[in-house]
């Protein structure tokens, strides 16, 4: 085939696919447009996630009647001359890309008045073709209106997600955008229903606020300070400033999406900055908890490159070692400061005075003998139900049931055939694994993920044949969550319900929890909702039954014994017999091994007995 130039309308749409991805795509060079016009006021407003209306107004300094036309043209701009200037970019937008890319895949409606100009203009695009033009009365400033995005370009309209997705993309933008400008108002409508405002006072607290909520800002300490300004903490390192807020160690999170980094106002995603603030946290979080951290960095533009990426969401910089350094020393100066200094911990004598009040406990009982080789007592010193309660184990005892937490713990689970030969309980080793002999050798057990594999296949059964069993709390639990995970959560509140909770909104992004699964009835209620919500944030949309075993296996997580938990006999015997019980005994929920099997082949020519 020979070789042609691409009609202007062909190219328009190509180059339109790297900038204008989704609904929050269009949002965000709205946004940035009116950040860049010196707005003090922004409000967005969006129907069906998007995909019909996006409506961005502003108060901005709007734009000249005469240049309307031209601000949709491909590469025209207000804010480059020439191409030194790229090495010293102040402004979001640069290109001149987004507003000829929103038109070549929407309809648009651009109605703008410049603050010097006593009448306005209306410009109206119809994928790409001006259909209508005439002058038009309003206050200084802009408001865009796309209806229809990508409705005559099918290909693109299949891929997006559904409406929840899109409008926790847009959410998730727009606090973000707030947070690096706490003195511009944001206001962000779903369907006519509010979903976010900020007050737009220049205050970063108030703003953390409005997007985390009171609980998680009470957590939250500010990185370096300012006598001016104890709104706006900076540390200044060189020629890097660093300021923001990050929360205590206890106020974890199970991913990094959480971590928020800001670079001369531009949310931007940054790997090595990230690690940066989850370093500044080593040995003050659990091995894969991650930190609650808005991170604002400014630099000279000279020292920053904005333009090597299509949707501008990364950065290069002159000197990156130099950041790095200056993050993760101004955030871990900060914890540092705000925490107590820790006495060194020392498991053994942990364990050892442990050991010392077993022993002396069962010299006053002097009713069963003490293993003081650590394998157990040789008699239980708990009775019965107590035992199993203890550790949340039930075995299947034909007795008659008394309460809706006895239903679920006696549900048998779906193995007939034995999964596992039987096993003799030899005792405990470093409180975390269970010492078991078989016909096949040793065995040692994870007593963790084997507690795990035992409640979610049991809290599976129960779900299988619709008897959860559920706790009403005493006190409803009002749990604060971010704007973007409100939405996901109100989604799916449906299917957190058949799996025992009873969750509903409460005003702005709060929420009620009335029940929760009978396991968790002791469990610290709002961190592990917030658990879970991180859960629904793994991945767009997945399958019901998908979502059912990723909130189950959360539970069981998170309610299964831990590492370092000293068992007694009868307690470790229950676990094995439940896990023998279990159809997939080797693996707990996420994979890991339950056990690992030393064969007495292995362990005769270890000790050189083999012929």
């Amino acid at each position: 085939m020979a070789i042609q130039l691409l009609p202007e309308e062909l190219v328009t749409r190509i180059a339109a696919g790297e900038v204008v991805e989704r609904p929050a795509s269009v949002v965000k060079e709205m946004v940035e447009n009116a950040i860049d016009a010196g707005a003090r006021s922004i409000r967005v407003d969006c129907v069906e996630g998007g995909r019909r209306v996006i409506r961005v107004a502003d108060d901005g300094s709007g734009i000249p009647a005469e240049e309307v036309e031209l601000a949709f043209a491909h590469h025209a701009t207000s804010k480059l001359r020439s191409a030194d200037d790229l090495s010293q970019i102040v402004t979001l937008g640069f290109r001149g890309e987004a507003l000829a890319s929103i038109a070549a895949v929407s309809v648009v409606t651009c109605v703008t008045r410049h603050r010097d100009e006593e009448s306005g203009a209306l410009l109206r695009i119809d994928n790409g073709k001006i259909v209508a033009r005439e002058p038009i009365g309003r206050p200084p400033g802009t408001t865009m209106t796309v209806e229809h995005l990508f409705a005559k370009v099918p290909a693109r309209l299949k891929f997006l997600k559904s409406i929840q997705t899109e409008r926790a993309h847009i959410d998730g933008l727009l606090t973000r955008y707030a947070l690096a400008y706490p003195h511009i108002q944001f206001t962000l409508t779903h369907d006519g229903r509010r979903s976010f405002q900020s007050l737009g006072n220049g205050n970063l607290r108030d703003v953390l606020l409005e997007v985390y909520g009171a609980t998680a800002v009470e957590k939250m300490i500010p990185i370096g300070t300012e006598a001016n300004e104890p709104d706006r903490p900076t540390q200044a390192i060189g020629s890097i400033s660093v300021r923001g807020y990050a929360a205590l160690p206890e106020y974890d999170h199970a991913n990094r999406s959480k971590i928020v980094l800001f670079v001369n106002g531009r949310p931007v995603q940054d790997a090595k900055l990230t690690y940066a603030v989850i370093q500044a946290y080593h040995t003050l979080l659990m091995t894969g908890r991650y930190p609650l951290a808005v991170i604002l960095i400014e630099l000279p533009p000279a020292d920053v490159d904005v333009n090597v990426h299509p949707a501008k969401a990364e950065v290069r910089f002159r000197d990156p070692d130099a950041v790095f350094s200056a993050v993760q020393r101004a955030v871990r100066r900060a914890l540092l400061a705000a925490l107590p200094v820790p006495e060194p911990p020392s498991v053994l004598v942990d364990q050892r005075l442990s050991l010392n009040t077993a022993l002396e406990t069962g010299a006053a009982a002097g009713n069963r003998e003490i293993d003081r080789a650590g394998l157990g007592p040789r008699q239980s010193p708990l009775s019965g139900a107590e035992t199993w309660e203890r550790v949340g184990i039930a075995r299947h005892i034909p007795s008659p049931v008394t309460s809706a937490s006895e239903a679920t713990a006696n549900l048998p689970f779906h193995s007939i055939h034995p999964q596992l030969p039987a096993l003799r309980i030899l005792g405990q080793l470093a409180a975390t694994y269970i010492i078991a002999e078989g016909p096949e050798g040793l065995y040692l057990i994870d007593q963790h993920a084997a507690h795990e594999r035992v409640l979610y296949e049991r809290l599976w059964t129960a779900r299988e044949l619709g008897q959860v069993a559920a706790q009403h709390l005493l006190d409803p639990v009002a749990v604060d969550v971010p704007a973007e995970s409100a939405r996901l959560l109100e989604a799916e509140l449906e299917v957190l319900q058949e799996l025992g909770f009873q969750i509903e909104p409460f005003g702005g992004n709060t929420f009620l929890v009335r029940t929760v699964p009978a396991v968790m009835a002791q469990d610290d209620i709002a961190a592990a909702l917030r658990e879970i919500i991180a859960d629904l944030e793994m991945g767009d949309a997945p399958l019901q039954r998908d979502l059912e075993a990723r909130v189950l296996r959360r539970i069981c997580k998170r309610m299964s014994i831990k590492a370092g938990q000293v068992l007694a006999y009868p307690e470790m015997a229950a676990l094995v017999r439940d896990l023998e019980a279990c159809e997939s005994p080797r693996t707990c929920p996420h994979g890991r091994p339950t056990m690992i099997q030393i064969g007495l082949s292995q362990l005769e020519r270890e000790f050189g007995r083999t012929a």
